[in-house]
């Protein structure tokens, strides 16, 4: 796991690692290795013996951004590793301060519009994945926000709670709670379709079509794991997320289950790489 204890992919993972664990019958230890925007903890599975004993939770900001950002990744996304699934999308709530007169996506981009240089918008910090999706969603919309950049998660959406910043766009986790006590307003969420687990909350490809900025995660081995044990270990990530318990949990961290097959989720993983150059072209970040 290379992202940090308590992290909003950190609690998915070990949903899926008890999932997993029951349908393999034996349990799965889940070992943080954070640090380094993901990297140390990739490093370690992709150097790891390719026995099926060791496995990687992925995500996004691992494997289509931090590649892209950082000029010292010693790790190929796409060539370095042994393919098993996608397991969860996660789809990004677009969440405006509660004081703004702003109801939907149309209404942001209007207010943003007659208001140049006059509103913010929070990331958690530079590259970050709510960077780049805010970036796709003014690059859509035709309108400009000033960027915000805190360290991390928390503080970005604490700014919008505040009325410091006016909008962000962040995962679930982070942002739901806050929204059934009103102390933010959600508007939209970034996945290509209306999901049950938003209610009647619209997808912002609704008003700007063909956006899709999601987190998601997957699973993959150190290359070269036998094909025979992948399948196996596929099979029992469909069987873990076909268990009602499992879907739940998920379910209340905005997370939606998407099993694919190896050679899908490699695919799926080279568009995301490609979708987030484009973003970070258009948002001017250079790997540093």
């Amino acid at each position: 796991m290379p992202n940090s204890p308590g992290s909003s992919i950190d609690t998915v993972g070990r949903i899926v690692a008890t999932g997993l664990g029951e349908a393999l019958g034996q349990p799965l230890v889940v070992d943080n290795r954070a640090g380094a925007a993901g990297s140390i903890g990739i490093e370690a599975a992709k150097t790891a013996a390719p026995d099926g004993y060791t496995l990687l939770f992925a995500s996004a900001s691992g494997m289509s951004i931090a590649p892209l950002l950082r000029k010292n990744i010693t790790y190929d996304p796409l060539n370095d590793f042994g393919f098993v699934s996608l397991v969860v999308v996660m789809p990004n709530v677009l969440v405006v301060t509660p004081a703004l007169p702003i109801h939907s996506v149309a209404e942001l981009v209007a207010y943003a519009k007659a208001r140049p240089g006059q509103v913010n918008m929070a990331s958690a910090g530079n590259g970050a994945a709510s960077h780049l999706g805010g970036v796709l969603l003014q690059v859509m919309g035709g309108f400009d926000s000033l960027h915000v950049p805190y360290k991390g998660g928390g503080p970005s959406v604490g700014s919008v709670v505040s009325g410091e910043s006016h909008w962000t766009i962040a995962p679930a986790p982070a942002t739901m709670s806050l929204v059934k006590s009103g102390r933010l307003r959600a508007i939209a969420q970034s996945g290509t379709r209306r999901s049950p687990l938003f209610g009647d909350l619209p997808a912002v490809a609704e008003t700007l079509p063909g956006y899709d900025y999601s987190g998601w995660a997957g699973l993959l081995s150190p290359k070269g794991l036998a094909p025979a044990q992948v399948e196996k270990l596929r099979v029992a990530l469909n069987q873990a997320l076909e268990n009602p318990k499992i879907r739940d949990a998920l379910a209340a961290q905005g997370a939606e289950p998407r099993p694919d097959t190896p050679e899908q989720f490699r695919a799926f993983l080279q568009r995301d790489l490609e979708a987030t150059a484009r973003v970070a072209k258009a948002a001017g970040i250079q790997p540093e």
